[in-house]
């Protein structure tokens, strides 16, 4: 009783967080100062496989960014990620995660806090990148987010310092950084950082089996939205419903605004695209809001791995649907293999993202199936206006139009 007591008043002051397995800590995530409205950035961050034309020059790598951000961090720097893997054997002298990796020993040495969450089913899968940053003294921590909603902690993101931070579909693995094709942001801007440390502290906290179910950190203002110099307005929105610090921020329901609001085209890649949960039950949310607009008149464009259109796989009767509805185009984007011989769970274009008339942008960690948003921990950014949106939407008319994007089959 004591201990739930704790929890739960923690929450409600907005910053439980234990520092280590040893026990809970208050550590309440950095506040901006009351000064003038900050001014945030906002710059688009890709991983291209090796041995592809899929990378952008004038977009930078997740491999540059992470480290260069890491090396920046003065006091905090929080990270959630479904799992964590450094390469081995010959692999690692070339592995692009070695210098995060040796980015956070460096912010350790110099005093900084460092936590790092993972999802505990996969933890069990990758153990030993987890138990490195143990021993580098990273409080690491993981969460069985099955008891609490069902699903896994699949959102990827980290936050230095309070004001800086990033969100992608690139998992802390090597293999992301390059032999996957990946779309995230870094965005500067505490009132985000807030946001996002809203559900790390969340989570984290919840991390612990005995924190009541009702454990919330809520020290940022509902309906968090800031403007990028850019010109974009920038967000923060997450999933699953009935876990969120904020429940106005769900992402399934923006995902529909947009959607509905869209007036000329839509541009959409994932990995996977279904119109059913993993139970079989029936998820259409996403599908009747793309197909809404589609009879509009609006041009709705699908890329989407080879991995989400296997022959016989749920998704692939999702793509074959969908593909039949008028101003509808999906196609297939497949990762050559690479010349050094194969890399299991790699070779994949496993980016997440929409553009909705080439004004507004969505880029986050889910792929559109229904249990991302009913029973996963997932978190995006979304940019209406400025330069983003229509930068983004080049990088999915190179992808479209690449020798690697074929037109979804005919079903036999």
């Amino acid at each position: 009783m004591k201990r739930a007591l704790l929890f739960a008043t923690l929450a409600a002051l907005g910053a439980c967080g234990p520092r280590a397995a040893s026990g809970p800590r208050c550590a309440a995530g950095p506040r901006a100062p009351a000064t003038a409205p900050e001014r945030a950035e906002i710059e688009l961050v890709e991983s291209a496989p090796v041995e592809t034309s899929l990378d952008h020059a004038d977009v930078r790598d997740a491999a540059e960014v992470w480290p260069e951000m890491i090396d920046r961090a003065a006091r905090t720097l929080d990270l959630a990620q479904f799992y964590a893997s450094e390469a081995e054997g010959d692999a690692a002298s070339t592995s692009r995660l070695a210098p995060v990796l040796a980015a956070i020993d460096r912010a350790v040495l110099r005093g900084v806090r460092v936590r790092f969450l993972a999802d505990a089913g996969f933890a069990s899968k990758y153990p030993e990148t987890l138990e490195r940053l143990r021993r580098a003294d990273v409080a690491v921590r993981t969460i069985d987010c099955a008891p609490r909603y069902g699903g896994v902690q699949h959102a990827k993101y980290f936050v230095v310092d309070g004001v800086e931070s990033f969100v992608g579909s690139q998992n802390f693995d090597w293999r992301a950084l390059a032999h996957i094709q990946e779309m995230g942001v870094r965005v500067r801007s505490s009132a985000i950082a807030r946001a996002l440390l809203d559900v790390f502290e969340t989570d984290w906290a919840l991390s612990y089996a005995s924190a009541p179910s009702s454990t919330r950190a809520r020290p940022a203002r509902r309906g968090v939205s800031v403007r990028a110099a850019s010109g974009e307005a920038l967000s923060v929105v997450a999933s699953p419903r009935g876990w969120l610090p904020d429940e106005s921020g769900w992402d399934l329901d923006r995902l529909v605004a947009l959607l509905d609001g869209a007036t000329r085209s839509v541009d959409v890649q994932v990995l996977h695209y279904s119109t059913e949960n993993r139970d079989e039950s029936a998820f259409t949310t996403l599908d009747d809001a793309v197909r809404r607009a589609a009879a509009r008149g609006v041009r709705v464009r699908l890329l989407v791995s080879h991995w989400g259109a296997k022959a016989g796989g749920r998704a692939r009767r999702a793509l074959e649907a969908l593909s039949t509805a008028p101003n509808v185009e999906v196609r297939v984007l497949t990762v050559p293999p690479w010349s050094g011989g194969e890399i299991p769970f790699s070779r994949v274009a496993h980016a997440k993202y929409m553009v909705v008339d080439g004004r507004a942008a969505w880029i986050g960690t889910s792929n559109w199936e229904g249990d991302y948003f009913l029973k996963t921990r997932n978190v995006a950014i979304v940019a209406e206006g400025g330069a983003l949106p229509p930068r983004l939407a080049r990088v999915f008319e190179d992808g479209w139009s690449s020798a690697y994007a074929a037109p979804l089959a005919a079903p036999p």
